[in-house]
């Protein structure tokens, strides 16, 4: 709840800023200001990118258009600290701000000092502005407040690393969080004498080399919001890779597991192919067995993927139907059991 409200603030914000940076546009326009009119329209065409205002920004090109916006933002607020308007110069202050929120650390620093630095050479050798020593300090001041905002930050980001039990991205639990999550319900299923299953969904990338990662990555939120949707309230799933995700089913033999594997597993490609992207989904099916533990299991339904994978994709496969056939067919071949 507390996420959906800040991103329904975000969006308002975000559109009464682009409302605002059209009418300055408008007003600088008429009264002949070239300069402050084309930075008005390039600064709403940076809000108009944003994720802030339309969440499908995350995809290609939306990301490269708003970095070229910003970068030139940038060359526009430079220009004028020489040819002016004064009032421009002080859309300086908020730089570092969207640097540091659009860039890495690293970038938003180098392009932060280059500001700095800049802004100190042209009001060092400019004349006739009385105000650009205070506009040098409220300038040093806002790098300074945009600093202590990026160290409380990441601070922050370090502090809560280790009690995050969701993935950021999918919102799927936490992968430090399986094995104890995982023991628990094999201990509590063995206690009940309940059956139990987990299933291992992975998206065949390696057999497609038309999709970006970009592409790829940017769909991941809406496969997060597909596995919550197809689960019970009290099953589980943990993002175990990139472009893996391990399901814990309490309660689930293997046989409904895989019916509720290739309903997963379809329901993912008719997504993909929505998108656009080229690509397949496979499954791993493994169910509880007498002396499994927690990385057995995982590895049961980790081979299980595997094969699927294997035999060309698209498709899901149970670790024990494989492991028996597999068995079998060495048994077969030697004339005795299978060591």
């Amino acid at each position: 709840m507390a996420q959906m409200a800040e991103k329904f603030l975000l969006s308002r914000l975000s559109r009464t800023g682009f409302v605002i940076l059209l009418a300055i546009a408008v007003f600088a326009v008429i009264q002949r200001e070239l300069l402050t009119a084309v930075t008005a329209i390039v600064g709403a065409g940076l809000v108009f990118t944003s994720n802030a205002f339309h969440p499908g920004r995350f995809r290609r090109p939306w990301p490269a258009i708003h970095r070229l916006l910003f970068v030139a933002l940038l060359f526009l607020l430079v220009t004028s600290l020489w040819t002016g308007p004064l009032n421009l110069t002080h859309w300086l202050y908020m730089a570092p701000l969207i640097g540091f929120a659009l860039l890495p650390v690293f970038w938003g620093t180098c392009i932060t000092v280059l500001i700095a630095f800049m802004a100190m050479f042209a009001a060092h050798w400019s004349g006739g502005i009385p105000e650009r020593h205070q506009m040098i300090s409220a300038l040093l001041l806002t790098v300074m407040l945009s600093g202590l905002l990026v160290f409380l930050r990441e601070y922050k980001t370090r502090q809560l690393a280790p009690l995050r039990r969701t993935d950021e991205l999918t919102q799927a639990a936490s992968r430090e969080y399986l094995s104890a999550d995982l023991h628990k319900e094999i201990q509590r299923s063995e206690r009940e004498g309940i059956d139990m299953s987990v299933i291992m969904i992975g998206l065949d990338t390696h057999l497609s080399d038309n999709n970006a990662d970009a592409d790829i990555r940017s769909i991941l939120p809406r496969i997060g919001r597909y596995l919550h949707s197809q689960l019970r309230d009290f099953d589980t799933y943990y993002r175990v890779a990139d472009l893996q995700f391990l399901i814990i089913l309490p309660g689930i033999a293997t046989t409904d597991a895989a019916t509720l594997a290739e309903t997963i597993r379809r329901g993912l490609s008719a997504l993909l192919a929505s998108h656009q992207l080229d690509l397949t989904v496979s499954a791993g099916i493994a169910g509880l067995n007498i002396g499994d533990d927690a990385d057995s299991l995982q590895q049961s339904a980790a081979n299980a993927l595997r094969r699927a994978q294997q035999q060309g994709g698209n498709r899901a496969q149970s670790y024990s139907t494989w492991s028996h056939t597999a068995q079998t067919a060495r048994t077969d071949d030697t004339g005795g059991p299978a060591s």
